[in-house]
């Protein structure tokens, strides 16, 4: 396998019984063996796609100053404008060549949350940036949704097990900027080897190049969606939920070829993340005797401060 296979949502969206089984099947398979796939015919429409990508390059246009003014002390980097530099993969000290920015969920009225969400930052300059995001964080989480309940049934659970915990999750939008390299990079890459910390991440602009997925034989392979297609991967605690049944996979983004390094780089990963009372205790449908319990239990939130911290966003 030298690419990550491709799905089709429209698969599972069918009336046909066959084509939603073909879907549960090739996406379960995919996330057992590399824990990636592409994926076609998402609630993205190429319209918001632009607008977003426009956006997106407005606001990393503008003035460091004025970003600056965006990156709000204490938020531990979930809303709002993150510098070049700050954060870093797990276990590694230099910081990687991106700078970003979050979105963050604005929950639905009656979502009976038992946690508050802290405020999206809004930007003042541009005044479409903060809808186009929104727009786009819903018809991400959306997609996400139906990929969710693929996998439960894949596993056994019942299809809509994991809507409660992912709609109005502590999900994140983050569009991220690397610049142009304009010096030998002292061992810093543009997004060093890591997984995930959420349930699952769905990837625009992967079609860009860079990304790589580490394989089961130790060897690197390129991601390389057609650019109508999502990159969709298995994220640490979804791993830790299934038992190590599905794969967390570890990826990076290597810097371009020295030729290439005056072209800056955009891609959007959304981050699935559910609420964080959400135990991720490993379900008993993926412990056996040939794969006994690996993992203490734990909620969702408990685990993504962990995490937090390892990655240099939180403070202990």
């Amino acid at each position: 396998m030298n690419n990550i296979p491709s799905v089709d949502l429209a698969d599972f969206l069918s009336d046909d019984p066959k084509r939603k089984q073909k879907f549960v099947d090739e996406i379960g398979k995919a996330y057992e063996e590399i824990g990636f796939v592409a994926l076609k015919n998402h609630f993205l429409s190429d319209k918001l796609v632009d607008e977003l990508y426009n956006e997106v390059k407005s606001f990393f246009d503008l003035q460091l100053e004025t970003k600056k003014k965006y990156e709000i002390e204490g938020l531990a980097g979930q809303r709002g404008y993150i510098s070049f530099g700050k954060e870093h993969a797990k276990g590694k000290k230099e910081g990687d060549l991106k700078e970003f920015w979050h979105f963050g969920q604005e929950p639905a009225e009656d979502a009976n949350l038992t946690e508050e969400y802290p405020k999206n930052v809004q930007v003042e300059e541009l005044e479409d940036f903060n809808h186009v995001g929104m727009e786009a964080y819903r018809m991400l989480e959306k997609t996400g949704i139906y990929v969710l309940r693929a996998l439960a049934l894949h596993i056994g659970l019942k299809e809509t097990y994991f809507d409660h915990w992912a709609s109005n999750g502590n999900s994140i939008l983050r569009p991220i900027h690397y610049p142009p390299i304009t010096e030998e990079p002292k061992g810093a890459v543009r997004a060093g080897a890591h997984g995930d910390i959420n349930l699952i991440t769905l990837l625009m602009g992967a079609s860009t190049g860079g990304l790589q997925v580490l394989r089961k034989d130790g060897e690197w392979i390129d991601a390389i969606p057609q650019e109508d297609e999502l990159v969709i991967n298995v994220g640490d605690m979804l791993e830790r939920h299934t038992n190590n049944k599905l794969r967390s996979t570890v990826h990076r983004v290597v810097n371009p070829p020295k030729e290439e390094w005056d072209k800056p780089r955009y891609s959007i990963p959304f981050f699935l993340h559910p609420r964080s009372e959400m135990p991720l205790d490993c379900l008993e449908e993926c412990i056996d005797e040939n794969n006994p319990k690996q993992y203490e239990d734990i909620t969702a939130g408990e685990f993504l401060h962990q995490r937090l911290v390892e990655i240099g966003l939180l403070k202990k």
